[in-house]
């Protein structure tokens, strides 16, 4: 596939890894050539410098722009990553459509549903629905009191009663798929895939318990945190804490059932003033990576039972994740996934960048006569770092175990390190 990125910043620079090495042809194009320098050394990639739009008068709208140009000249398909929720409103949204664009982007909006999602989830880092919530990858990490700690996969694999499967384990930075002698160690983050019915039993064995929410204090009134407080501020009792008196009077007018405070988040004796001991979930969103995971620390020391940070510098993440910080959103992560879907030739429903791991989870649907029905799972040569964890077929959810045959038009969901993404859309296709 031939595939023009316009723009190396961080999410571009992130696309291309994910693109690297998967046969494509790519032209990365951006005005700055140190971002240029970034992703020279990648293989099958070629860098232009320049303007995407070659219209400099246009360039605030670079990326509208940019998408609408490339589809006029042939792209096949145009995916523009979007800043404001206005290009989103229905009347909008068609006359994109109707000058070539095929999908828009909006990360703020699909991080905020990740983080409303997450706090439906209290006790796991991670939680992922597929196939209409038939299927969910769940992640946690164990610790002492977890069914999974000095039991081997074998042991897991015997008590799920084929309910669900531990696909991946991350120990010191490296996230391995597992083999049925592997053990699971305290400190270990574990990736499971499970069916709907199963995933309370999961969590369960895991040790944690899922906390109901009624008090959530957000810290930053950016476009992430205002979707947030908009969205749940009819169900819950929403604090939001904004440094910047100006902008906290506009959101005092706009949020009418949220309680905004202009206040330093950074302040332990005015974050406890502000009632955080008494928080059910803390949410950091400033924008700023190092505020977010400082607060975020501060409200988990304070008894916040659960807290989530958003970290824009993807060298940090691993750092606020050993540091205990329940979740870490990452809006450039998320849509690059999103775009990497549209690159891929099989029929991808679903695609989930893994936070602090370079590894996804992919929902395929199964081609009449692809080659992963040839046969069963155990003869079908699938890549070694990558795993089938669960199957929809139908109203039916399995768990495959390596005798499992899979039929055309199955719903396959795939747990994938880097190396392996390349090679197994042709399995499905």
């Amino acid at each position: 596939m031939k595939i023009i990125i316009a723009g190396a910043g961080e999410v571009g620079n992130h696309l291309a890894k994910m693109l690297s090495g998967g046969h494509h042809d790519i032209t990365v194009i951006d005005a700055d050539a140190r971002l240029l320098d970034d992703v020279e050394g990648m293989s099958d990639i070629v860098t232009i410098e320049g303007d995407c739009t070659t219209f400099a008068t246009l360039r605030k709208a670079s990326v509208i722009i940019a998408a609408i140009l490339a589809k006029q000249l042939g792209a096949r398909k145009s995916i523009a990553r979007i800043d404001n929720n206005e290009y989103l409103e229905p009347n909008n949204k068609e006359m994109f459509m109707n000058l070539g664009i095929d999908y828009l982007f909006y990360p703020e909006k699909i991080a905020a549903r990740e983080v409303i999602n997450l706090l439906g989830h209290t006790s796991t880092t991670e939680y992922v629905d597929f196939s209409g919530g038939r299927l969910a990858l769940v992640v946690f990490p164990i610790d002492a009191s977890s069914e999974f700690t000095g039991k081997t996969v074998a042991d897991i694999n015997a008590l799920s009663g084929a309910s669900f499967r531990p696909v991946a384990i991350s120990r010191d930075d490296k996230t391995i798929i597992p083999h049925s002698r592997d053990m699971f160690y305290e400190g270990d983050t574990v990736y499971i895939i499970t069916n709907n019915e199963a995933a309370k039993t999961v969590m369960n064995y895991s040790g944690k318990t899922n906390v109901s929410i009624k008090n959530l204090m957000i810290l930053g009134g950016s476009r992430i945190g205002v979707r947030i407080a908009t969205e749940l501020q009819d169900e819950l009792n929403v604090k939001l804490i904004e440094y910047n008196p100006d902008k906290a009077y506009k959101l005092a007018e706009t949020l009418d059932r949220t309680l905004i405070i202009n206040e330093d988040g950074r302040d332990i004796d005015a974050m406890t003033e502000e009632g955080i001991t008494s928080m059910d979930a803390f949410v950091a969103v400033t924008g700023r990576s190092e505020t977010n995971i400082l607060t975020a620390m501060l409200a988990k020391r304070m008894g916040v039972k659960k807290v989530i940070a958003e970290v824009e510098n993807l060298t940090y993440i691993n750092l606020a994740e050993s540091i205990g910080i329940d979740t870490i959103v990452n809006k450039k992560q998320i849509t690059a996934s999103r775009i990497f879907r549209f690159t891929m030739d099989t029929d991808v429903q679903a695609i989930k960048c893994l936070t602090g791991s370079e590894a996804e989870v992919l929902e395929f649907v199964v081609k009449p006569d692809a080659p992963i029905t040839k046969s069963t799972l155990r003869h079908a040569g699938f890549p070694d770092n990558a795993i089938i964890g669960g199957i929809v077929r139908g109203d039916k959810v399995f768990i495959p175990d390596a005798d499992f045959r899979i039929n055309a038009y199955d719903r396959a969901v795939v747990f994938s390190l880097p190396g392996a993404i390349p090679k197994i859309g042709k399995y499905f296709n």
